[in-house]
Protein backbone atom coordinates (compact mmCIF):
# COMPACT_ATOMS: atom_id res chain seq x y z
CA UNK A 1 0.00 0.00 0.00
CA UNK A 2 1.34 3.58 -0.60
CA UNK A 3 1.80 4.96 2.11
CA UNK A 4 1.24 8.55 0.71
CA UNK A 5 -1.79 7.69 -1.58
CA UNK A 6 -3.20 4.77 0.78
CA UNK A 7 -3.65 2.88 -2.09
CA UNK A 8 -2.90 -0.74 -3.81
CA UNK A 9 0.37 -0.58 -5.70
CA UNK A 10 -0.37 -1.55 -9.35
CA UNK A 11 0.08 -4.39 -11.31
CA UNK A 12 4.00 -5.54 -11.83
CA UNK A 13 5.74 -8.09 -13.52
CA UNK A 14 9.21 -6.56 -12.50
CA UNK A 15 10.70 -4.52 -10.00
CA UNK A 16 8.81 -2.22 -7.67
CA UNK A 17 11.21 0.44 -8.87
CA UNK A 18 11.87 2.03 -12.52
CA UNK A 19 16.08 1.36 -11.64
CA UNK A 20 14.95 -2.36 -10.43
CA UNK A 21 12.84 -3.19 -13.77
CA UNK A 22 15.44 -1.93 -15.65
CA UNK A 23 18.14 -4.18 -14.40
CA UNK A 24 15.54 -6.95 -14.69
CA UNK A 25 15.33 -5.96 -18.54
CA UNK A 26 18.77 -6.00 -18.96
CA UNK A 27 19.49 -9.35 -17.39
CA UNK A 28 16.99 -10.99 -19.58
CA UNK A 29 18.70 -9.67 -22.57
CA UNK A 30 22.20 -10.86 -21.59
CA UNK A 31 20.92 -14.00 -21.16
CA UNK A 32 19.31 -14.06 -24.07
CA UNK A 33 22.43 -13.21 -25.94
CA UNK A 34 24.38 -15.78 -24.27
CA UNK A 35 22.17 -17.97 -25.17
CA UNK A 36 22.17 -17.05 -28.53
CA UNK A 37 26.33 -16.78 -28.88
CA UNK A 38 26.18 -20.17 -27.12
CA UNK A 39 23.96 -22.01 -29.83
CA UNK A 40 24.82 -21.24 -33.03
CA UNK A 41 28.78 -20.58 -32.03
CA UNK A 42 29.69 -23.41 -29.44
CA UNK A 43 27.02 -25.99 -29.64
CA UNK A 44 23.25 -26.26 -30.91
CA UNK A 45 22.09 -29.44 -29.77
CA UNK A 46 22.91 -27.82 -26.09
CA UNK A 47 21.81 -24.79 -27.08
CA UNK A 48 18.52 -25.61 -27.71
CA UNK A 49 18.10 -27.61 -24.68
CA UNK A 50 19.20 -24.55 -22.88
CA UNK A 51 17.09 -22.59 -24.70
CA UNK A 52 13.37 -24.61 -23.92
CA UNK A 53 14.74 -24.54 -20.20
CA UNK A 54 14.92 -21.11 -20.29
CA UNK A 55 11.36 -20.39 -22.20
CA UNK A 56 10.08 -23.12 -19.48
CA UNK A 57 11.63 -21.54 -16.07
CA UNK A 58 10.32 -17.90 -16.45
CA UNK A 59 6.71 -19.43 -18.02
CA UNK A 60 6.48 -21.31 -14.67
CA UNK A 61 7.82 -18.48 -12.70
CA UNK A 62 5.02 -16.16 -13.94
CA UNK A 63 2.52 -19.13 -13.38
CA UNK A 64 3.38 -19.14 -9.80
CA UNK A 65 3.15 -14.84 -9.29
CA UNK A 66 0.07 -14.68 -10.80
CA UNK A 67 -1.31 -17.70 -8.85
CA UNK A 68 -0.21 -16.79 -5.61
CA UNK A 69 -1.06 -12.94 -5.30
CA UNK A 70 -4.51 -13.96 -4.64
CA UNK A 71 -3.45 -16.34 -2.21
CA UNK A 72 -2.08 -14.60 0.30
CA UNK A 73 -3.30 -12.66 2.59
CA UNK A 74 -0.86 -10.13 5.08
CA UNK A 75 -1.58 -8.87 8.40
CA UNK A 76 0.45 -6.76 10.80
CA UNK A 77 0.00 -5.81 14.58
CA UNK A 78 2.21 -3.78 17.37
CA UNK A 79 1.62 -1.67 20.60
CA UNK A 80 -0.79 1.51 19.86
CA UNK A 81 1.88 3.17 22.26
CA UNK A 82 6.06 3.03 22.91
CA UNK A 83 8.36 5.56 25.21
CA UNK A 84 10.37 7.83 23.39
CA UNK A 85 13.91 5.96 23.52
CA UNK A 86 12.66 2.80 23.05
CA UNK A 87 11.71 0.18 20.29
CA UNK A 88 9.02 -0.75 19.18
CA UNK A 89 8.08 -4.37 18.00
CA UNK A 90 6.05 -5.03 15.01
CA UNK A 91 4.87 -8.69 13.98
CA UNK A 92 3.59 -9.58 10.35
CA UNK A 93 2.01 -12.48 9.58
CA UNK A 94 1.82 -13.75 5.84
CA UNK A 95 -1.14 -16.73 5.26
CA UNK A 96 -1.19 -18.41 1.94
CA UNK A 97 -4.63 -20.67 0.82
CA UNK A 98 -4.82 -23.21 -1.20
CA UNK A 99 -2.77 -26.58 -1.70
CA UNK A 100 0.27 -25.80 -4.30
CA UNK A 101 3.30 -23.92 -2.77
CA UNK A 102 4.13 -20.55 -2.91
CA UNK A 103 7.21 -19.08 -4.62
CA UNK A 104 8.83 -16.44 -2.71
CA UNK A 105 6.25 -12.91 -0.55
CA UNK A 106 8.10 -9.41 -0.93
CA UNK A 107 7.67 -7.14 2.19
CA UNK A 108 8.35 -3.67 2.60
CA UNK A 109 7.29 -1.69 5.52
CA UNK A 110 7.25 1.85 6.62
CA UNK A 111 7.66 3.83 9.62
CA UNK A 112 6.19 7.73 9.81
CA UNK A 113 8.66 10.37 10.69
CA UNK A 114 8.75 9.90 14.90
CA UNK A 115 10.59 6.57 14.07
CA UNK A 116 14.32 6.10 12.68
CA UNK A 117 13.90 5.60 8.96
CA UNK A 118 15.54 2.21 7.96
CA UNK A 119 15.14 0.86 4.53
CA UNK A 120 14.42 -2.44 5.24
CA UNK A 121 13.05 -5.88 2.96
CA UNK A 122 11.75 -9.03 4.14
CA UNK A 123 11.67 -11.66 1.41
CA UNK A 124 10.25 -15.23 2.74
CA UNK A 125 8.78 -18.35 1.14
CA UNK A 126 5.55 -20.34 2.84
CA UNK A 127 6.05 -23.41 0.09
CA UNK A 128 5.50 -25.78 2.98
CA UNK A 129 3.80 -23.96 5.89
CA UNK A 130 0.23 -22.13 5.26
CA UNK A 131 1.52 -19.52 8.19
CA UNK A 132 4.38 -17.30 8.86
CA UNK A 133 5.34 -15.01 11.45
CA UNK A 134 8.39 -12.47 12.30
CA UNK A 135 8.79 -9.74 14.08
CA UNK A 136 10.72 -6.46 13.47
CA UNK A 137 11.92 -3.26 15.89
CA UNK A 138 11.68 0.03 14.97
CA UNK A 139 13.76 2.59 17.34
CA UNK A 140 11.11 5.41 18.31
CA UNK A 141 13.04 9.02 18.44
CA UNK A 142 10.44 11.78 18.87
CA UNK A 143 7.25 11.78 20.75
CA UNK A 144 4.24 12.22 19.01
CA UNK A 145 1.38 10.33 16.75
CA UNK A 146 3.23 8.06 14.20
CA UNK A 147 2.63 5.36 11.98
CA UNK A 148 3.18 1.81 10.77
CA UNK A 149 2.40 0.19 7.59
CA UNK A 150 3.26 -1.84 4.41
CA UNK A 151 4.40 0.38 1.75
CA UNK A 152 3.97 -2.81 -0.84
CA UNK A 153 3.30 -6.31 -0.73
CA UNK A 154 5.03 -8.48 -3.90
CA UNK A 155 4.38 -12.16 -5.08
CA UNK A 156 7.73 -13.28 -6.28
CA UNK A 157 8.53 -15.87 -8.99
CA UNK A 158 11.61 -18.14 -8.18
CA UNK A 159 13.85 -16.37 -10.44
CA UNK A 160 13.87 -13.37 -8.70
CA UNK A 161 13.00 -10.63 -11.51
CA UNK A 162 8.91 -11.28 -11.98
CA UNK A 163 7.01 -10.41 -8.98
CA UNK A 164 3.68 -8.83 -8.77
CA UNK A 165 1.06 -6.87 -6.48
CA UNK A 166 -1.08 -8.84 -4.25
CA UNK A 167 -4.86 -8.19 -5.05
CA UNK A 168 -5.85 -8.51 -1.31
CA UNK A 169 -5.87 -5.63 0.66
CA UNK A 170 -3.00 -4.61 2.60
CA UNK A 171 -3.94 -4.23 6.19
CA UNK A 172 -4.27 -0.24 7.05
CA UNK A 173 -1.76 1.58 8.99
CA UNK A 174 -1.23 1.32 12.33
CA UNK A 175 -1.25 4.56 14.26
CA UNK A 176 1.48 4.49 17.33
CA UNK A 177 1.94 7.13 19.98
CA UNK A 178 5.33 7.47 21.13
CA UNK A 179 4.97 9.11 24.82
CA UNK A 180 7.72 11.64 25.83
CA UNK A 181 9.31 12.01 29.14
CA UNK A 182 7.22 14.76 30.51
CA UNK A 183 9.31 17.59 32.54
CA UNK A 184 9.13 17.91 36.21
CA UNK A 185 8.84 21.74 36.56
CA UNK A 186 9.54 23.52 39.55
CA UNK A 187 7.35 25.71 41.34
CA UNK A 188 9.28 28.89 41.48
CA UNK A 189 8.65 28.89 37.74
CA UNK A 190 7.67 32.40 36.86
CA UNK A 191 5.15 31.36 34.09
CA UNK A 192 3.37 29.37 36.98
CA UNK A 193 3.78 31.99 39.83
CA UNK A 194 2.02 34.06 37.44
CA UNK A 195 -1.22 32.15 36.65
CA UNK A 196 -1.43 30.62 40.45
CA UNK A 197 -1.54 34.59 41.11
CA UNK A 198 -3.61 35.11 38.69
CA UNK A 199 -6.11 32.26 39.55
CA UNK A 200 -5.52 33.00 43.41
CA UNK A 201 -7.13 36.78 42.93
CA UNK A 202 -9.95 35.43 40.81
CA UNK A 203 -11.06 33.03 43.22
CA UNK A 204 -11.01 35.66 45.71
CA UNK A 205 -13.21 37.94 43.88
CA UNK A 206 -15.71 35.39 43.27
CA UNK A 207 -15.96 34.50 46.72
CA UNK A 208 -17.25 37.68 47.54
CA UNK A 209 -19.19 38.36 44.89
CA UNK A 210 -20.61 35.21 45.85
CA UNK A 211 -21.76 36.38 49.56
CA UNK A 212 -24.33 38.58 48.02
CA UNK A 213 -25.84 35.47 47.11
CA UNK A 214 -26.64 34.03 50.39
CA UNK A 215 -30.20 32.80 50.91
CA UNK A 216 -32.39 33.36 54.53
CA UNK A 217 -30.19 30.49 55.93
CA UNK A 218 -26.41 31.76 55.10
CA UNK A 219 -26.28 29.33 52.56
CA UNK A 220 -24.82 30.82 49.02
CA UNK A 221 -26.92 30.33 46.36
CA UNK A 222 -25.03 27.68 44.29
CA UNK A 223 -26.50 24.25 42.95
CA UNK A 224 -24.39 21.20 45.19
CA UNK A 225 -23.81 17.65 45.33
CA UNK A 226 -22.23 15.38 47.94
CA UNK A 227 -17.97 15.47 47.36
CA UNK A 228 -16.61 12.43 45.65
CA UNK A 229 -13.12 11.30 45.97
CA UNK A 230 -11.54 13.72 43.07
CA UNK A 231 -13.54 16.72 43.34
CA UNK A 232 -11.16 19.57 44.12
CA UNK A 233 -11.16 21.25 47.58
CA UNK A 234 -12.00 24.46 46.50
CA UNK A 235 -15.34 23.71 45.41
CA UNK A 236 -16.06 22.60 48.64
CA UNK A 237 -18.77 24.86 50.49
CA UNK A 238 -17.61 24.60 53.96
CA UNK A 239 -20.37 26.41 55.29
CA UNK A 240 -22.56 24.47 54.22
CA UNK A 241 -21.04 21.03 54.61
CA UNK A 242 -20.53 21.79 59.08
CA UNK A 243 -24.60 21.80 58.56
CA UNK A 244 -25.09 18.85 57.26
CA UNK A 245 -22.64 16.89 58.32
CA UNK A 246 -20.91 15.56 55.30
CA UNK A 247 -18.85 17.61 52.61
CA UNK A 248 -21.10 19.62 49.88
CA UNK A 249 -19.09 20.30 46.42
CA UNK A 250 -20.43 23.29 44.44
CA UNK A 251 -21.76 23.35 40.50
CA UNK A 252 -21.53 26.67 40.05
CA UNK A 253 -20.15 28.02 36.54
CA UNK A 254 -18.67 30.45 38.46
CA UNK A 255 -15.89 28.00 40.07
CA UNK A 256 -14.63 27.06 35.89
CA UNK A 257 -14.04 31.05 35.18
CA UNK A 258 -11.24 30.74 37.93
CA UNK A 259 -9.53 27.75 36.04
CA UNK A 260 -7.11 28.78 33.54
CA UNK A 261 -6.86 27.47 30.25
CA UNK A 262 -4.29 25.69 28.58
CA UNK A 263 -4.99 25.37 24.58
CA UNK A 264 -2.93 23.05 22.89
CA UNK A 265 -2.02 24.30 18.95
CA UNK A 266 -0.21 22.02 16.92
CA UNK A 267 -0.11 23.99 13.83
CA UNK A 268 1.76 22.03 11.46
CA UNK A 269 2.32 24.05 7.79
CA UNK A 270 1.66 21.85 4.49
CA UNK A 271 4.90 23.20 2.93
CA UNK A 272 6.84 22.08 6.27
CA UNK A 273 9.28 19.47 6.72
CA UNK A 274 7.46 17.10 8.52
CA UNK A 275 11.10 15.53 9.82
CA UNK A 276 11.89 19.12 11.38
CA UNK A 277 8.35 20.23 12.84
CA UNK A 278 7.51 16.74 14.33
CA UNK A 279 10.32 17.99 16.66
CA UNK A 280 8.49 21.22 17.66
CA UNK A 281 6.08 19.28 18.49
CA UNK A 282 6.95 17.54 20.88
CA UNK A 283 8.55 20.19 22.67
CA UNK A 284 5.06 22.19 22.76
CA UNK A 285 3.56 18.78 24.29
CA UNK A 286 6.10 18.11 27.16
CA UNK A 287 5.24 22.09 27.61
CA UNK A 288 1.96 21.79 28.31
CA UNK A 289 1.84 18.55 29.99
CA UNK A 290 4.67 19.78 32.36
CA UNK A 291 2.33 22.86 33.01
CA UNK A 292 -0.72 20.86 33.74
CA UNK A 293 1.22 18.78 36.16
CA UNK A 294 2.61 21.57 38.04
CA UNK A 295 -0.82 22.86 38.50
CA UNK A 296 -2.94 19.74 39.79
CA UNK A 297 -0.39 19.30 41.56
CA UNK A 298 -0.19 22.39 43.42
CA UNK A 299 -4.09 22.20 43.69
CA UNK A 300 -5.11 24.48 40.66
CA UNK A 301 -7.12 22.83 38.76
CA UNK A 302 -6.86 23.82 34.25
CA UNK A 303 -8.89 23.36 31.85
CA UNK A 304 -7.26 21.93 28.17
CA UNK A 305 -8.39 22.74 25.02
CA UNK A 306 -7.23 20.28 22.53
CA UNK A 307 -8.30 18.60 19.07
CA UNK A 308 -10.28 14.88 19.42
CA UNK A 309 -9.10 12.23 16.62
CA UNK A 310 -12.50 13.20 14.70
CA UNK A 311 -11.48 16.72 14.27
CA UNK A 312 -13.83 17.91 16.98
CA UNK A 313 -12.52 20.77 19.61
CA UNK A 314 -12.26 19.17 23.09
CA UNK A 315 -12.07 20.87 26.94
CA UNK A 316 -11.20 18.66 29.44
CA UNK A 317 -10.78 20.00 33.35
CA UNK A 318 -7.86 18.94 34.75
CA UNK A 319 -8.34 18.21 38.57
CA UNK A 320 -6.57 15.25 38.95
CA UNK A 321 -2.81 14.34 39.26
CA UNK A 322 -3.17 10.96 37.18
CA UNK A 323 -5.36 12.57 34.65
CA UNK A 324 -2.82 14.22 32.97
CA UNK A 325 -0.98 10.95 32.04
CA UNK A 326 -4.49 10.08 30.62
CA UNK A 327 -5.14 12.84 28.49
CA UNK A 328 -1.83 12.85 27.03
CA UNK A 329 -2.29 9.25 25.85
CA UNK A 330 -5.64 10.73 24.24
CA UNK A 331 -3.90 13.38 22.58
CA UNK A 332 -0.49 11.18 21.10
CA UNK A 333 -3.52 9.03 19.50
CA UNK A 334 -4.56 12.10 17.10
CA UNK A 335 -2.79 12.44 13.75
CA UNK A 336 -1.64 16.26 13.09
CA UNK A 337 -3.52 17.59 10.42
CA UNK A 338 -1.37 20.12 8.60
CA UNK A 339 -2.30 23.80 8.14
CA UNK A 340 -5.44 23.45 11.07
CA UNK A 341 -5.40 25.98 13.68
CA UNK A 342 -7.26 25.35 16.90
CA UNK A 343 -10.76 26.81 17.28
CA UNK A 344 -12.02 28.40 20.41
CA UNK A 345 -15.14 29.64 18.99
CA UNK A 346 -17.27 27.15 21.35
CA UNK A 347 -15.60 27.84 24.50
CA UNK A 348 -15.54 31.76 24.35
CA UNK A 349 -15.93 33.21 27.12
CA UNK A 350 -14.52 34.56 31.04
CA UNK A 351 -11.29 32.89 32.04
CA UNK A 352 -8.76 33.96 34.47
CA UNK A 353 -6.09 33.13 32.79
CA UNK A 354 -5.36 31.75 29.23
CA UNK A 355 -2.05 30.31 28.01
CA UNK A 356 -1.59 29.24 24.00
CA UNK A 357 1.06 26.69 23.72
CA UNK A 358 1.98 27.12 19.35
CA UNK A 359 4.18 25.28 17.57
CA UNK A 360 4.16 28.65 15.65
CA UNK A 361 2.59 31.74 17.64
CA UNK A 362 1.91 33.41 14.16
CA UNK A 363 -0.65 36.82 14.19
CA UNK A 364 -3.29 34.01 13.68
CA UNK A 365 -3.31 33.59 17.32
CA UNK A 366 -4.17 36.91 18.20
CA UNK A 367 -7.43 36.10 16.41
CA UNK A 368 -7.64 32.69 17.94
CA UNK A 369 -7.42 34.72 21.42
CA UNK A 370 -10.14 37.30 20.52
CA UNK A 371 -12.60 34.28 22.06
CA UNK A 372 -11.02 35.30 25.47
CA UNK A 373 -12.71 37.89 27.34
CA UNK A 374 -9.72 38.94 29.79
CA UNK A 375 -7.26 39.31 26.83
CA UNK A 376 -4.89 40.67 29.60
CA UNK A 377 -4.00 37.89 31.30
CA UNK A 378 -2.74 35.89 27.79
CA UNK A 379 0.14 34.32 27.26
CA UNK A 380 1.96 31.81 24.53
CA UNK A 381 4.39 28.97 25.23
CA UNK A 382 6.81 28.63 22.14
CA UNK A 383 8.89 26.04 20.73
CA UNK A 384 12.55 27.82 21.80
CA UNK A 385 13.69 31.66 21.75
CA UNK A 386 13.98 31.43 18.42
CA UNK A 387 10.39 31.02 17.44
CA UNK A 388 8.97 34.11 16.13
CA UNK A 389 6.16 36.22 17.85
CA UNK A 390 3.84 37.90 16.07
CA UNK A 391 1.52 38.57 18.40
CA UNK A 392 1.59 41.44 21.43
CA UNK A 393 0.94 38.67 24.10
CA UNK A 394 4.05 37.69 26.25
CA UNK A 395 6.12 34.40 25.07
CA UNK A 396 7.58 32.00 27.08
CA UNK A 397 10.10 28.64 26.87
CA UNK A 398 10.75 25.17 28.97
CA UNK A 399 14.45 25.84 28.49
CA UNK A 400 17.27 22.59 29.25
CA UNK A 401 17.02 22.86 33.16
CA UNK A 402 12.86 22.59 32.63
CA UNK A 403 11.78 25.79 33.56
CA UNK A 404 9.94 28.44 31.35
CA UNK A 405 11.68 31.73 30.68
CA UNK A 406 9.97 34.52 29.15
CA UNK A 407 11.68 35.62 25.36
Amino acid sequence: MDKKTNKRPKFKLFGPTPGETFKAILAVLAVAFLLYVFTFYVDGEMGVILIAFMVFAPLTSLFFVLWSRSRVRVSMNCDGYVKKGSRLIVTITVEKTGLLPLGLVEIKPYASEVFAQEDKLYRLSIARDDRKTFTYEVPAETGGNGEIGLEYVYSCGFLGFLRAALKEELPAPVSVGVIPEIPQIKASSQLFRNIADVVLTSDNDEENNSAQLFSANTTPGYEHREYVQGDPLKRINWKLSSKKNTLMVRLDEAVASVQPMIVLDLYRSSSAKVSEVIKDEEQVIRSVFGLLSLLVQQGIASTLIYYGAGGEVFADSIDNPEYPEQLLLKILAVKVVPDRRIDLKLYSGSVCACVLASTDCGAELTQIADAVKEDDNVSLIGVSPESRNLTDFPMWYLDGDNNFKMV
